[in-house]
């Protein structure tokens, strides 16, 4: 009897993208090798806060929120997957959310009546109730229940494990990628630091260093590095019982009163270098939304570069005039909340599936130049 081979996938880029996209490729019976030019989840996906929500969902294109809503619904059953199979517990938390004296507040609700969300008005009596360590002086609030938070170390912590309990699944880390390798017009592989490695597809999946990587073919990708700094502090683990956000910032309680405060928006290149303004800033909206902080130790501060596009609308299906390449990638403020749907949408399409969604708003074909 003949024996059929398996269908090979090389994924470029390790972060919560790179390692759902191996994961779903490889549960569905394909041979995957991920090349991860660092440690695999340990950029982006590491240093975002985890909302499982756009910051300001009514403000994204429907193409945006048609991932989001199918990975919202998803996350519960993921996390609850990976500390199956892993023993490693992503904490996807569902805390709400309350968005405090927004400007737009009627297109926020009007978005909710049309999309069926269940985003409502709340007294600030009620609201100061709920969050007694809240500021006072904020005149008006909405409030989505069950928003989550997902602890996204622990997340990529575990998609790691759990690829690498597959014996289809290659995990080569420390190992960059230096270019492509063509046959005529199909791509067949990539040239790495340690030397070829050649795949039937090849997925790239690098956040901000996407586009970097497309220059090689001469393909102009619109994805590029936007910094980002976060600050951490620890509390008691009822200080903070919900997720609030106000005027651009927010503040994310973990189920063990650790609480992130973020974020910055900064077109400073690939430096990641956290910087003493941002620490002040961030400080302060920490103070002005949680005066109990006034204070309070710092545990922690970093930054992380996401990957910028235009009106946040990944890329993700093949690229025209190139077979066997595609793109999963450009995310920008919401990689982890679209990171569900986005990896299986890829899958359906590189698999020849029904797709989840219809891929037709993040087609690299005709957004590429």
């Amino acid at each position: 009897m003949e024996c059929v081979r398996m269908m090979r996938a090389c994924v470029v880029g390790g972060g919560a993208m790179g390692l759902l996209t191996a994961l779903n490729l490889a549960t569905q019976g394909a041979e995957v090798v991920l090349i991860e030019r660092a440690e695999a989840g340990q950029e982006s996906s590491w240093a975002g806060g985890g909302i499982v929500s756009p910051l300001y969902p009514w403000r994204y294109s429907p193409a945006v929120t048609a991932l989001a809503h199918w990975s919202q619904d998803f996350y519960p059953r993921l996390g609850d997957q990976l500390l199956s199979e892993t023993g490693i517990d992503p904490e996807v938390h569902v805390t709400g959310l309350y968005w405090l004296d927004l400007e737009d507040e009627a297109e926020a609700l009007a978005w909710a009546g049309r999309e069926g969300r269940p985003l409502r008005q709340v007294e600030m009596n009620a609201v100061y109730k709920g969050v007694p360590a809240l500021a006072r002086g904020f005149s008006h609030a909405v409030q989505m229940l069950g928003v989550a938070n997902v602890r996204n170390p622990r997340l990529v912590k575990a998609l790691r494990t759990a690829l690498l309990k597959l014996s289809n699944v290659t995990l080569h880390e420390q190992c960059e990628v230096t270019g492509f390798a063509c046959e005529a017009s199909r791509i067949v592989g990539v040239n790495t630091t340690a030397g070829e490695v050649r795949g039937d597809h090849v997925v790239v999946a690098a956040g901000a260093w996407s586009g970097e990587l497309l220059k090689g073919l001469g393909i102009e990708l619109p994805v590029a590095p936007v910094k980002g700094q976060m600050i951490l502090y620890k509390c008691a683990e009822d200080f903070l019982p919900s997720m609030v956000l106000a005027k651009g910032r927010y503040a994310i309680p973990r189920r063990d009163g650790h609480i992130l405060i973020g974020s910055t928006l900064e077109h400073a290149g690939f430096d990641k270098t956290p910087t003493e303004a941002a620490l002040a800033s961030l400080k302060a909206s920490a103070e002005s939304l949680l005066p109990a902080l006034a204070g309070a130790e710092v545990v922690g501060h970093w930054a992380g570069l996401r990957p910028g596009s235009p009106e946040g609308i990944p890329f993700i299906g093949p690229v025209p005039g190139y077979e066997g390449l595609w793109l999963n990638c450009g995310h920008y403020r919401n990689g982890l909340v679209l990171a569900p749907a986005s990896c299986q949408l890829l899958a359906d399409l590189l698999l020849g599936r029904t797709p989840i969604i219809d891929p037709a708003p993040y087609a690299p074909a005709g957004r590429l130049r």
